[in-house]
């Protein structure tokens, strides 16, 4: 088995390792594991990259069999109903959670207007939408739910779930021992190259940190970013300490700061509002702040 090599920019898709692909682009990675019998896309990005995609899969020669969901955010789930109007006998799997978070009345407008968003940025980078942004919210009618722990053989090549907290509801991530791989999603935090990860445990800060905790207990050689691709080796390793100290200080910072939340939010958004992280709405962005001031002093 060969060592993995690590995607620049303009190299997707990607072959990782044997069987393992990154897909998408830099902005929004998405994996495929392909065994000898059937293969599973991990996450499906957003609207504009959804024909890219599909054309990343067509000339590898894959038609998905799974279509796996890591968490119901826009730049995750957004791109998953032309997906599965591509591949239409393709299983989807989501976390449990999953489909409560999409029946939220405010969740349709948010997943809306952070596609239309992200396309347009998308655009302004070189990236031409292959299709308009979404006009409602993606459906996971008939989806399959699986739990921490469960297994799905792909032939020869068994990939593992991990339903994990801290980031997001309906949160599941992909272990694939056979390649030393873990897709880890946004449970690491957003990884801002300039910056370092912007920490993001918008359900729970302790959850967090032990998602982290448990997941450096796997020790993968690749490591499946969903933004700015994936890392190996020693970055692989050195990720998760990064991570853990981002998280660590920046709600030491918030636990300290006497200030009122607006100000602190002010603060927040001047540091970490920058390069990658602007592919969202200023409101999303000012939203995962207060989350975040909310659970480092909840």
């Amino acid at each position: 088995m060969g060592r993995p090599s690590q995607p620049t920019a303009g190299s997707f898709p990607a072959c990782l390792d044997e069987g393992l692909w990154a897909l998408g682009n830099s902005f929004f990675t998405l994996y495929l594991v392909r065994g000898k019998t059937a293969s599973a896309l991990i996450d499906t990005g957003i609207s504009a990259m959804a024909d890219g995609v599909i054309g990343q899969l067509e000339k590898l020669g894959v038609s998905p069999d799974y279509l796996i969901v890591t968490h119901p955010h826009p730049d995750h789930i957004n791109g998953l109903d032309a997906l599965r109007e591509r591949y239409p006998k393709a299983r989807v799997v989501i976390g449990p959670g999953a489909r409560e978070f999409l029946a939220h009345p405010k969740t349709a407008a948010a997943l809306v207007a952070e596609d239309r968003f992200m396309s347009e940025f998308l655009k302004s980078q070189g990236c031409r939408p292959g299709r308009p942004s979404i006009d409602r919210p993606p459906t996971v009618e008939g989806a399959t739910i699986v739990n921490d722990g469960e297994t799905l053989d792909l032939g020869d090549l068994p990939i593992r779930f991990l339903r994990v907290g801290g980031h997001a509801i309906g949160n599941i991530l992909v272990h694939v021992p056979g390649r030393s791989a873990l897709m880890v999603s946004d449970s690491l935090g957003f990884r801002i190259p300039s910056v370092g990860f912007f920490p993001i445990f918008f359900t729970g800060y302790e959850d967090y940190v032990a998602t982290i905790n448990r997941l450096e207990t796997l020790e993968p050689r690749i490591l499946c970013l969903a933004h700015q691709g994936p890392l190996v080796g020693e970055d692989a390793r050195k990720a998760f300490r990064d991570a853990r100290e981002a998280a660590r200080s920046i709600c030491e910072e918030i636990r300290n700061d006497p200030r009122d939340e607006d100000a602190v939010i002010a603060d927040l958004n001047r540091r970490f509002y920058r390069e990658e992280l602007s592919l969202y709405t200023p409101d999303n962005i000012v939203g995962c702040c207060r989350l975040i001031i909310r659970r480092s002093r909840a």
